[in-house]
């Protein structure tokens, strides 16, 4: 059975230095990664046996054997990583395969426009996420006792009987939470586009749960930005300074980076 094709990114030929990719090692640990170059582009790959990957095995290998994919995950994620740091790097997403070099080499050939449109916005420039988390319970107090719908209600029912105020208190601890929710929203949106002016892009992405998380702090907002890298200090910078403001009010920030471009190229 004929040989697959693993592809992990793809590069700018008029980067690639002979010899920066041999100490790679392949997706099964065993071949190594090399280059094969299509013009303009350069497809960076490693061969898998036909028999060994076919996609009847990996499907079922994703689907049941958990290790087996954190593993190979984990070896795709950490060699997109070392291809970002040296050049200017088109991610593929996790077992993107080919059948054979022919197949691939179409593929790149048809797409070659599209790739170097999306090399020449790459170049230069980082990917990072911010993660933008809140203690509702601090917030919650301040909407309670500065918001001035909130007070009104709270004054309303001041005269009723404590069994009818205990009912009206949970109609207004439900539009305490709204309010909680809402102020959030705005606060992250008001960052967000503050933070645009030091950004060639940036996306929102959904947030996170705590189960996923495994912090106490509700996660707020979740961004992705592609930044020049003359403008990465500056967006850090930033990014530290709402958290020293912010901080005593229950809010946290977390910036990471630099990531391979995941979220602003668009070849698959």
């Amino acid at each position: 059975m004929e040989d697959l094709i693993y592809l992990y990114g793809l590069i700018p030929t008029a980067e690639l230095i002979e010899g920066s990719l041999t100490e790679l090692k392949g997706f099964d640990e065993e071949s190594e990664i090399y280059p094969i170059s299509i013009a303009s582009t350069t497809a960076v790959v490693c061969r898998l046996s036909g028999e060994k990957y076919s996609e009847e095995k990996i499907k079922d290998l994703i689907e049941n054997d958990m290790q087996w994919l954190q593993e190979k995950a984990f070896h795709h994620h950490d060699t997109v990583i070392n291809l970002s740091k040296k050049f200017t790097t088109l991610p593929l997403k996790f077992c993107t395969i080919y059948k054979n070099e022919r197949n691939l080499t179409e593929t790149v050939k048809a797409n070659q426009d599209k790739m170097e449109k999306t090399f020449a916005l790459l170049a230069g420039k980082e990917e990072w996420n911010l993660k933008i988390y809140c203690d509702d319970s601090i917030l919650k107090e301040k909407v309670s006792k500065d918001h001035p719908v909130i007070l009104e209600k709270m004054k309303a029912i001041s005269h009723l009987s404590k069994g009818k105020q205990f009912f009206e208190k949970k109609k207004i601890d439900k539009l305490v939470d709204g309010e909680v929710e809402a102020e959030k929203t705005k606060i992250s949106e008001k960052i967000h586009l503050q933070l645009k002016d030091f950004v060639v892009a940036g996306d929102i992405k959904r947030n996170w749960n705590k189960d996923v998380t495994g912090r106490q702090e509700n996660m707020t907002w979740n961004s992705v930005y592609l930044i020049a890298e003359s403008n990465v200090e500056a967006f850090l910078q930033e990014i530290q300074q709402y958290q020293r403001k912010m901080e005593e009010s229950g809010w946290k920030f977390e910036a990471t980076g630099p990531w391979p471009a995941y979220h602003f190229s668009s070849f698959s």
